[in-house]
């Protein structure tokens, strides 16, 4: 799964009956801080069934203009651990709201989401977590791509204030290009692509 698809679905954990301005925001150092007291109250919860959490998403690349929002993956073996890690969020405060649209990765929103973040449960084979790294580490190995894709993405705030859809829409060439650079097949391009589109 690729960023953008993950703002797909991101967009469905919000409240349908309002209508949230599309915020772009210099990168803020913040954001790693938040990550880490995230995942220290989240890992002593399920360390024993999950692999690792990792920090994805805009605001975990120094640099990126983002949304002030922070992604987190929650690594587990196989989506058997699934029903393990529902029982165990939940006692954290977590909802399971199923996977929105995007295989083998489960989405949950928190009762007190602050700092403000979403999380998910992905598979350690998903083809959601993997598309969720490469773009990620492709962005902090290359800072010409980060500056790029900042000015895109603030242009596309700018251009959409009050639409989500045209605002990911618009970033999905670019984030296709970079994920085709990654040995992902044809096939994979196009579903991501479609998915995007079926907002």
């Amino acid at each position: 799964m690729s960023a953008f698809q993950s703002e797909v679905s991101r967009a469905k954990l919000q409240d349908s009956s309002s209508i949230r301005r599309v915020e772009v925001v210099d990168y803020d150092p913040q954001w790693a801080t938040w990550f880490c007291r995230i995942r220290d109250r989240v890992w002593p919860a399920v360390s024993d069934f999950a692999i690792s959490i990792e920090h994805v998403g805009s605001t975990s690349v120094l640099g990126l203009a983002a949304k002030p929002v922070v992604d987190i993956d929650l690594i587990v073996r196989s989506q058997a651990h699934l029903p393990l890690a529902v029982s165990r969020l939940s006692t954290l405060g977590y909802t399971h709201r199923g996977t929105l649209g995007i295989e083998d990765r489960d989405a949950f929103s928190a009762s007190t989401n602050e700092p403000a973040h979403h999380l998910y449960v992905c598979g350690k084979d998903s083809l959601a977590l993997r598309n969720h790294l490469l773009l990620r580490d492709h962005l902090r190995a290359y800072p010409e791509c980060v500056a790029e894709y900042s000015a895109l993405k603030r242009k596309l705030a700018k251009q959409f204030p009050y639409d989500i859809n045209s605002y990911v829409e618009g970033k999905t060439e670019y984030i296709l290009a970079i994920l085709a650079q990654h040995r992902l097949t044809v096939d994979h391009l196009n579903s991501i692509g479609e998915a995007n589109r079926r907002r």
